[in-house]
């Protein structure tokens, strides 16, 4: 855990006090995590610092995140802007920006916020901390929690919902649990946000999961599971990849498994994995060999190759971490 959150909310505050311009943004194909800390901060900002210009910004996200507030007036394409502030949230660098990169880079001030080990500093100020559970537990750290309003806790309270998976990973803490108090004390709702946003799944995303399932292949006895979408699958169930949520925890699930990866095609020759696993195994280890990152037991990168080619090496090294 970092030991100068004092310090960095001083600065933030200051920073937020002076900017006339404030621009906020996290990283390409949002979760909950990305949407509620730029929500959180969006709203905490709005409420508390009046006059001042705000945008949010973020790719399409699942359409359940729409019961928070701010959540439609996000911007889904760059500007051509220069803000006086630009906000990071859950990025663990600029190129997970993705279209809004330059949004980030063209500001006056720039400020992180993030806990992905994998981050190793960007921005004029950065506040990093791997200990957390998510963005929204750093940036409950950074706010002052007495002047947070309803909307602005149940942002937080989503982001830390669906990065702890409900509070059961191994980087939920007593301080994840006593933050998450106040922002149900301060209104959050658990109930609408953990049912609504993380368990309910449409009739769609239930068939696109029981394929994935269905079609599952398990290595090095058992241990190791993958599950694959294609581009013709999507199209077959009139699916996307947002409707992809919840299928490599389904699949991490699986008893005896300790790493469970979930491929689904971008392009004819590109692929996106995502990695889970249960106890010891580093995930974010064999992330970081392809590009990409983020923690010990959920980690996720963006690959050019022959499928086959691809998976056999992620599944090498996995195996080499059961040893």
């Amino acid at each position: 855990m970092i030991t100068d959150y004092k310090d960095k909310a001083k600065k933030l505050h200051k920073l937020i006090a002076a900017a006339e311009s404030i621009a906020i943004l996290g990283h390409s194909k949002p979760d909950g995590d990305c949407i509620g800390s730029i929500l959180g901060l969006y709203n905490y900002i709005n409420d508390n610092y009046k006059g001042k210009t705000v945008d949010a910004f973020a790719d399409t996200f699942p359409a359940s995140f729409k019961i928070l507030s701010g959540a439609r007036k996000i911007k889904h394409d760059p500007v051509d802007m220069c803000y006086d502030l630009a906000i990071s949230t859950d990025a663990a660098d600029t190129d997970r920006h993705g279209r809004f990169k330059n949004v980030f880079s063209n500001a006056i001030t720039t400020f992180t916020i993030d806990h992905h080990v994998s981050n190793t500093g960007f921005g004029d100020i950065c506040c990093i901390d791997g200990d957390s559970s998510s963005a929204c537990e750093v940036v409950c750290e950074l706010i002052n929690l007495d002047n947070v309003s309803m909307e602005t806790a149940e942002c937080l309270y989503l982001g830390m919902v669906h990065d702890t998976g409900v509070f059961k990973y191994s980087s939920c803490s007593q301080r994840t649990m006593e933050l998450a108090g106040c922002l149900i004390a301060k209104g959050a709702r658990p109930n609408i946000v953990i049912d609504e946003t993380f368990y309910k799944k449409t009739y769609r995303q239930n068939l696109l999961m029981a394929k994935t399932i269905l079609e599952s292949k398990l290595y090095a006895d058992g241990k190791i599971i993958s599950g694959y979408i294609s581009k013709q699958t999507f199209k077959q169930f009139k699916a996307t990849s947002l409707d992809t949520e919840g299928i490599v925890e389904q699949l991490r699930l699986t008893e005896g498994v300790e790493v469970a990866v979930f491929i689904y095609q971008l392009t004819r020759k590109s692929y996106k994995f995502s990695l889970r696993s249960k106890n010891y195994v580093d995930v974010s280890e064999i992330a970081t060999k392809f590009g990409g990152g983020g923690h010990i037991h959920a980690a996720g990168f963006e690959a050019e190759g022959v499928l086959d080619d691809l998976l056999g090496q992620v599944v090498s090294m996995a195996e080499e971490k059961l040893k």
